[in-house]
């Protein structure tokens, strides 16, 4: 029995790397598309909230996630997928990215320690235990993530991992945009939401 417990963590690893192996070649098949899903609050404000900082427990709220173009990643220590694109988002924050985050369902201490063992990409990070910002947000599951222009309006979504072939394909042409339109100080040139049919399907209608 003690020898049996030694293969449970093993066990575990070779489930979670099954796992996301089947999720990746069915988003390259074309058989699972991220964007497919409809998004409820797109071109519209982040929903008000009033949440403990993982980190610090002051409290926060939305209006501390304006003012900058930036990315919301919904994640959780219990999810298989957000230990994979975790180092990615390292890399982007690394790169300058404003990363806030929202630790969905989650368990303090893990997620915590999370941060502590695997790095901290987050300019902040709230703690949404309930799922009640998660349902505002319109959230299916973990990781998804948002892009919200300089006013906190949501400007894009994406269900699924983030890796560099995703981020190159749907974020980078997005945030280039959005950050064009904030040194401008004017509205967006060409909006991918409404060019790209992926995202045309992702927007939904209210």
């Amino acid at each position: 029995m003690q020898r049996l417990k030694l293969f449970v963590p093993l066990l575990a690893f070779a489930l979670v790397a099954v796992l996301f192996l089947i999720m990746q070649q069915r988003i390259q098949s074309g058989d699972y598309d991220p964007q497919a899903l409809p998004a409820a609050r797109l071109d519209q404000p982040l929903p008000a909230f009033l949440l403990p900082d993982l980190r610090s427990d002051a409290m926060l709220t939305e209006q501390a996630w304006q003012g900058e173009v930036a990315l919301i990643n919904v994640w959780a220590t219990w999810c298989p997928s957000c230990h994979y694109e975790h180092p990615y988002l390292m890399q982007l924050a690394e790169q300058g990215v404003v990363i806030y985050g929202v630790d969905y369902k989650d368990d303090t201490a893990s997620a915590r320690t999370w941060l502590a063992e695997k790095g901290d990409p987050y300019r902040s990070v709230v703690e949404d235990r309930s799922g009640r910002l998660g349902l505002d947000l319109g959230v299916t599951g973990a990781p998804e993530t948002y892009v919200v222009d300089r006013n906190g309006v949501i400007r894009f979504r994406y269900q699924g991992p983030l890796d560099e072939r995703v981020w190159k394909a749907h974020f980078e042409p997005l945030l280039a945009q959005l950050n064009d339109g904030l040194l401008n100080n004017g509205p967006l040139k060409n909006d991918p939401l409404k060019s790209d049919p992926l995202n045309m399907e992702s927007r939904g209608e209210d």
